[in-house]
């Protein structure tokens, strides 16, 4: 005969193999997901690298050559003169480093805009006469 303690000790059996089941089906399907997202990354790792070597083809020099030689009389492409190119020195401040305006002579004036117009433009520095083939192109040696 049953006692009152065998059947509790039996619901709570019943209710530890009923969270084990749940917690193991769970497991299983987290294990899928990681799964299919591992394959979901190859896939897409394999991609780059085909992108990467498709654009290694693309860029090649002798290929692009060929390509401007072949549409010269369309395109009318000429090379660009070492002259053209800017230093770095030279290109105008970002909008983040230019100054605040001073906010006490705007108070202070009756016209707002006139401070802000008060400001100096920021100017390239000047450029220094150097020898065409000594121009920094930022390659890496």
């Amino acid at each position: 005969m049953l006692r009152t303690f065998d059947l509790v000790l039996i619901g709570i059996m019943t209710a530890a193999a009923a969270v084990t089941y749940t917690i193991k089906h769970r497991a299983e399907l987290k294990l899928e997901e990681v799964h299919r997202l591992e394959a979901e990354i190859k896939l897409e790792k394999d991609t780059i690298d085909l992108l990467k070597a498709d654009w290694a083809l693309q860029s090649q020099p002798n290929r692009l050559e060929r390509l401007v030689n072949a549409y010269n009389s369309e395109l009318q492409l000429q090379p660009t003169d070492s002259t053209s190119l800017a230093h770095a020195r030279e290109l105008p401040m970002l909008k983040s480093q230019v100054p605040p305006p001073d906010i006490t002579e705007a108070k202070a004036g009756a016209k707002p805009g006139a401070a802000a117009k008060a400001q100096p433009i920021p100017m390239p520095a000047p450029r220094e006469a150097e020898d065409a083939d000594q121009i920094e192109t930022g390659a890496v040696e």
